[in-house]
């Protein structure tokens, strides 16, 4: 019998309080228990964005009790996958795994504020986590 291993996947922002905590909800609500998710912040606020946290509401997807935190060198380590949101953060890579950068669409560019602005933004990292889902199962 093979045993199936399960890929782990980190995202990563500047403060892990917002997009990256919301890629990583968004993950473990469509891949359950087929991979490992974490976030992480290179500079970690205080709490989670209350209207990201809504806005994951909205689809029936809980955060659970996520708070932001610092990367660590064992996260890095332990991802297959390092996905970094937006430009702010600045994140090392580490040989042999796969990093990528998500440049997520920023409503606020257009004048769209409030839950308008947080749900173009969880709706374009949902699609993006989809789309990675298919290729860690692929």
């Amino acid at each position: 019998m093979t045993e199936t291993r399960i890929p782990s996947v980190l995202f990563v922002c500047q403060k892990n309080g917002g997009k990256s905590q919301m890629a990583a909800a968004l993950l473990r609500a469509a891949a359950g228990d087929t991979v490992t998710v974490h976030s992480a912040g290179t500079k970690p606020g205080a709490a989670l964005n209350a209207q990201s946290v809504e806005s994951l509401a909205q689809l029936g997807v809980d955060v659970g009790d996520e708070h932001p935190k610092l990367i660590t060198a064992e996260m890095l380590a332990a991802a297959d996958v390092v996905v970094v949101l937006g430009t702010e953060a600045k994140v090392d890579e580490v040989p042999g795994t796969t990093f990528e950068t998500w440049i997520t669409d920023e409503p606020y560019e257009r004048g769209i504020q409030g839950m308008e602005r947080m749900r173009l933004v969880r709706d374009d990292i949902r699609a993006r986590v989809d789309e990675l889902l298919a290729r860690l199962q692929g």
